[in-house]
């Protein structure tokens, strides 16, 4: 049986009309996954929406409204199979209006794409999706250097723009050395899955050749164990059965365990019987695993969604207050002290309320801004502090980053995401 290649998911990302949707149409056709029937389509619509030359960013753009526009509105995901990996591509709206989107992207990628037009060069939008990715937790990430025909293939243009992008790379908190500068034309068709001759000073990868050299991800088995939980269930002749996916370590029948809050809001202690996973009972589930359990000791009424399943010797913490790193996205007006929104923690939601705004942050250098913080608007990244109403596990980004994110939900809009840097453990 051939081995099973690892899943990969790659996100798009980068300042609106630098070609994002457009390298990936590209790549998809190139590889296969549009057929010439369906692109010749896609051509045709593009001139009747007199948009000529759009038509491998229509791979993307199904939305009616994207097509019009121009600009890419949501999230599509379409799957990809290169020598090494199962790729699901994420392309991210490039618009401000839709960065909310991007985000909730750049948390489920595991490595990213940025797409910057030669001939612009970096924009806005470019320093705060690349201070965002990493915010986020994207660690590695390519740059694409794109638009190349538009300067005729100029190295020295090349240069400048790589050499911008590195400081703010840089500053966003990036391993330099360890990023790709990839020059290429979407539109033409250089460099994307073939080489040709108007790139011949450059001698690194094609986009394609480039998926396979991400390192593989690791799946965090090496952490303790947390299985946040999604759902429980009663099973006749089983008993309880929490499921949810495992964020980080293992479990094993026969391991004792702690569930935290629990309904005591305390922890309750418990021993697993046995893990399942698609009705077949495993030796041990690990990281990224979607599993049932069931607990010797714990009943339905002990436990609940938004809980988390911990070794009894290593337990996550419950927190009294934390200190987080923010970045606002779709708020309707301001965020000021007091504001008590819906917090989206692994599965829980709790209403948590942002008891001081501690300094804002310059997302093209990371760095504070001095002065004291009345108010957060959209597009500001902030260091604030946050007291739940309730009961909740999360951890430090320096612990376990797959519990340290958040996203900041009110009136049915995220209007933040961000990470715990710092807490204050609840004592009891």
């Amino acid at each position: 049986m051939a081995a099973v290649k690892k899943n990969m998911n790659i996100i798009f990302i980068g300042h609106v009309d630098h070609g994002k949707s457009t390298t990936v149409g590209r790549l998809l056709f190139e590889s296969g996954k549009v057929s010439e029937q369906e692109l010749a389509k896609l051509r045709e619509e593009a001139q009747k929406h007199g948009k000529v030359g759009f038509e491998f960013a229509f791979v993307m753009d199904e939305i009616k409204e994207e097509r019009e526009r121009g600009v890419t509105i949501d999230l599509s995901y379409k799957k990809l199979e290169t020598k090494k990996f199962n790729v699901t591509i994420i392309d991210a709206p490039g618009h401000k209006d839709f960065v909310k989107n991007m985000i909730t992207g750049a948390s489920q990628a595991d490595a990213g794409f940025l797409v910057i037009a030669c001939g612009e060069g970096v924009q806005p939008q470019t320093q705060e999706h690349a201070f965002l990715a990493r915010t986020m937790g994207i660690q590695q990430m390519a740059v694409l250097i794109n638009k190349m025909d538009v300067v005729n293939y100029d190295q020295a243009k090349f240069n400048k723009v790589k050499d911008d992008v590195t400081k703010l790379l840089a500053a966003a908190g990036f391993n330099i050395a360890k990023i790709p500068f990839i020059p290429v034309s979407a539109w033409k068709g250089d460099n994307v899955t073939k080489k040709t001759d108007n790139l011949k000073w450059f001698n690194g990868p094609t986009v394609l050749e480039q998926l396979d050299l991400f390192d593989e991800p690791q799946k965090p088995t090496e952490l303790p164990l947390r299985m946040a939980i999604q759902d429980v269930y009663e099973i006749t002749g089983i008993g309880t059965v929490p499921v949810g996916k495992i964020e980080t370590g293992r479990i094993t029948p026969g391991m004792k365990v702690v569930i935290l809050p629990g309904r005591s809001g305390r922890g309750i202690q418990g021993e697993v019987k046995t893990v399942e996973m698609h009705h077949e009972q495993l030796k041990e589930g690990i990281a990224g695993d979607n599993v049932g359990v069931n607990i010797r000791g714990i009943g339905k009424k002990d436990i609940a969604r938004g809980d988390v399943i911990c070794p009894a010797d290593k337990p996550a913490t419950i927190v009294e207050e934390f200190t987080a790193r923010i970045a606002v996205i779709n708020h309707p007006t301001v965020i000021a002290k007091g504001y008590t929104p819906v917090f989206h923690i692994h599965t829980s939601q709790v209403p948590c309320q942002f008891v001081e705004l501690i300094n804002k942050i310059d997302p093209k250098t990371a760095q504070p801004i001095p002065g004291t913080v009345d108010f957060l608007k959209n597009g500001d990244v902030a260091v604030v502090k946050i007291k739940p109403m309730a009961a909740v596990v999360l951890e430090k980004q320096s612990v376990n980053p797959h519990m340290a994110r958040f996203a900041v939900r009110d009136a049915g809009r995220t209007v933040a995401a961000g990470v715990c840097i710092d807490l204050v453990e609840k004592k009891f």
